[in-house]
């Protein structure tokens, strides 16, 4: 005999159940693509490792800051 709840005996618990697992999936997803941009970016950029004067480097090549202002920094560092 079959219960009056489609048959298999759980009921509304088992909508539920789905919807719970496929938010969890979801979820899962959303932060693993987010965890894999910022670690590429991370990556990219070069990490935390930089160390002041290389980031100084690369802001006098990309046109941040002029001769002067790069001397003058690399005079403070050293």
């Amino acid at each position: 005999m079959m219960s009056g709840y489609g048959g298999y005996g759980m009921g509304w618990f088992s909508g539920i159940f789905m919807i719970v697992v496929w938010g969890l999936v979801i979820v899962g997803i959303v932060l693993l693509v987010r965890w894999l941009a910022a670690s590429s970016q991370k990556h990219e950029t070069g990490g935390a490792a930089d160390s002041p004067l290389e980031i100084l480097k690369k802001r006098y090549a990309r046109g941040e800051i002029n001769k002067e202002e790069f001397e003058e920094k690399k005079k403070d560092l050293l």
